[in-house]
């Protein structure tokens, strides 16, 4: 991603340098990375419920603007319940799974010992 970054013309390595906090991974790159990455979803979901919710209040429309209402159809009450159901039932689902068989999900390297002689497998040069 930070690639990416660097390419944009005239303003990449300031853009970079940004990101990064400075010439060296430190406290500053550790810091904004753990905000964004800890805001980043709620922010995300924010998104979607006011998504959400103006689609469901207003409606779709085309992007032309003439007016559609003749082919609008009006939204039920039954399909914002059944997505709180949905979102209620996978949320339950994943806490039981997280509390009570947290390692079901796991990786079985997450107990090998640590040998400091050779490079994990995940990591490739």
């Amino acid at each position: 991603i930070t690639n990416l970054f660097s390419e944009v013309p005239y303003i990449g390595p300031s853009l970079i340098q940004l990101i990064w906090g400075g010439v060296s991974v430190d406290n500053p790159t550790i810091m904004r990375f753990f905000t964004f990455h800890f805001i980043l979803p709620f922010v995300i979901l924010a998104l979607v419920v006011v998504h959400i919710t103006l689609l469901h209040q207003t409606g779709s429309n085309n992007p032309m603007g003439l007016s559609s209402n003749t082919s609008k159809l009006p939204f039920h009450v039954y399909f914002s319940m059944k997505d709180g159901m949905g979102v209620t039932i996978s949320t339950l689902l994943f806490g039981f799974i997280c509390l009570h068989l947290p390692l079901v999900l796991g990786d079985d390297e997450n107990f090998t010992l640590a040998n400091p002689g050779v490079t994990p497998h995940h990591i490739q040069p």
